[in-house]
């Protein structure tokens, strides 16, 4: 009686403890990749280690740019903004945290390796006033300067020379160092294991400067790639919260007991590229020339591409067509800004006989296949549409690791690709900057199809200084004009953020699909 009392004690005392302990589960159907923060400008990789990197200023719950790591700044002087670092902040390994180390991070940033150069290319030098105060030189007024920034997270310049990581490592040639597995910053949570495409925790930083908000005790993320085992997991409660959820389930997950679905808008814009750079195609059967380079061809392809049929089919009414690389909810978006022409398998047919394919081409399209909200299907669906009109497709699909390696820079190994961009700034100048902007130094950097025109150049640098609004509005509608008659790139949807989680869980959602786990809490 005794011994079985103790053991009954036991039992519920150990419960009683699982109970206290809150260990959060959550999947997502690909991997961040890498530790680094600065070796991909991707919305996944970026927001899973903002847990635990942190920039100088950051966005709450409401994506307002609130102080982090800088408590306060101001404008010294049009082209200066002094920022006043944020005292006894301590790295997780209990070095503390500098002005040295901004300026190790911005050198790193900007360094080979760093796929992250854009956030400091309005800056032209960093200064170090004392260990509390530094100094940002911009080369003009640059009046979106905090929100360029709230992605770029400080490291220690001690920790990242002691293990040889002091560049990031290259993943687009697949390199790895010592941050690519590890990581040490002076964020709310500790990298406490990683096995990359399996299992990735995180425990809370007990020396966190600020006062925490989530009861997590410990962060178990799972990658699971098949939409229907993540899903399983999920209505078996195996998993509490789903990053990424298939259009095709969400019904049927609103219907489930015990769990909830959280959908909204997306900055996030889905659209296809085309080489327009090469003298010859890289993947295509057009031997001598580049049939991308004609803009006849690239608007037979607008024409030919149904997004309405994408938005129906493909995704489930989950997403909002457009013709522009930005959308609600972006500053600058103007719904007069987008219009798209009507499909006309017609007139594509006669615009490529005009340009000399009477009998069409072939070209390989790249595509990730577990990066966006239904990206193969969405490829698929392209690859059809394309054949209305004589372009034979084929489809390479692959997983993000191993496409963005080849679409990105510096290779662009690719003739046709699809790709999705949220502007870090929620400005429309980060998507003309980072995206068909002509390549060089840190602009352009993602500008894939080598798109460029001196027109839309200038626009571009006259937008990143205008401080009036009206007429920053009318630049910014000009340069999509530009981008819209040249056909530079074939927009297609902006998503919808659609995320599952089990009762009992409160995370908050933000436009720009960043989840941040010091959001999230268990019970009331």
């Amino acid at each position: 009686m005794s011994l079985r009392f103790t053991l009954a004690a036991a039992l519920l005392a150990g419960s009683s403890l699982v109970a206290q302990a809150n260990t959060f589960r959550w999947a997502n159907d690909g991997d961040t990749n890498s530790m680094d923060p600065y070796t991909r400008q991707e919305t996944f990789l970026l927001s899973f280690n903002a847990n635990i990197y942190e920039p100088l200023v950051r966005r709450d719950a409401q994506m307002r740019v609130e102080p982090a790591l800088a408590e306060r700044w101001e404008v010294v002087s049009p082209t200066v903004w002094r920022f006043h670092l944020r005292r006894n902040v301590r790295f997780s390994d209990g070095t503390p945290f500098t002005a040295d180390d901004v300026l190790f991070s911005a050198e790193r940033a900007r360094g080979p390796g760093s796929n992250i150069q854009g956030v400091l290319a309005s800056v032209k030098e960093i200064r170090r006033v004392d260990d509390h105060t530094v100094d940002f030189e911009t080369t003009v007024p640059n009046p979106i300067l905090l929100q360029e920034i709230t992605n770029w997270g400080m490291m220690s310049r001690a920790w990242s020379t002691q293990h040889n990581a002091e560049r990031p490592s290259d993943l687009t040639a697949r390199g790895e160092n010592f941050a690519t597995r590890n990581a040490m910053g002076t964020g709310p949570f500790l990298l406490s294991s990683r096995e990359p495409d399996r299992r990735t925790v995180l425990v809370p930083n007990p020396t966190w400067w600020d006062t925490p908000r989530h009861n997590i005790t410990r962060a178990e993320f799972n990658v699971i790639s098949n939409d229907a085992t993540r899903v399983a997991a999920l209505l078996s409660n195996e998993m509490d919260f789903v990053y990424t959820v298939p259009p095709q389930d969400v019904e049927r997950i609103r219907r489930s007991p015990g769990v909830s679905i959280l959908q909204g808008p997306e900055l996030r814009t889905i659209y296809l590229g085309m080489d327009q750079m090469r003298p010859q195609l890289l993947k295509s059967d057009v031997q001598g020339k580049n049939p991308f380079q004609d803009v006849r061809v690239r608007r037979a392809m607008l024409l030919a591409i149904d997004v309405n049929a994408i938005q129906r089919t493909v995704m489930r009414g989950q997403s909002r067509p457009s013709n522009l690389l930005y959308g609600p909810g972006v500053n600058g978006f103007l719904e007069a800004d987008d219009v798209r022409p009507a499909v006309n398998i017609e007139e594509g047919r006669r615009l490529l006989r005009e340009a000399g394919y009477p009998n069409g081409f072939g070209v390989t399209l790249d595509c990730p296949n577990d990066r966006y909200v239904n990206d193969e299907a969405i490829c698929t669906a392209i690859t059809a549409m394309m054949a209305r009109v004589g372009i034979r497709v084929t489809l390479n699909a692959q997983t993000r690791a191993r496409y963005f390696a080849e679409i990105n820079g510096p290779r662009y190994n690719t003739s046709f690709y699809l790709l999705g961009w949220t502007p870090s700034t929620s400005d429309a100048h980060n998507a003309f900057y980072n995206l068909a902007a002509t390549r060089g130094d840190a602009r352009g950097v993602f500008n894939s199809a080598g798109y460029s025109n001196p027109r839309f150049d200038t626009l571009v640098d006259r937008i990143a200084v205008e401080t009036d609004a009206a007429q920053r509005q009318r630049l910014i509608s000009e340069a999509s004009q530009v981008l819209r008659d040249d056909v530079a790139f074939i927009p297609l949807h902006q998503q919808q953020i659609v995320w599952a989680v089990r009762q009992g869980w409160t995370v908050v959602q933000t436009a720009d699909n960043y989840f941040q786990l010091r959001h999230v809490r268990h019970g009331q």
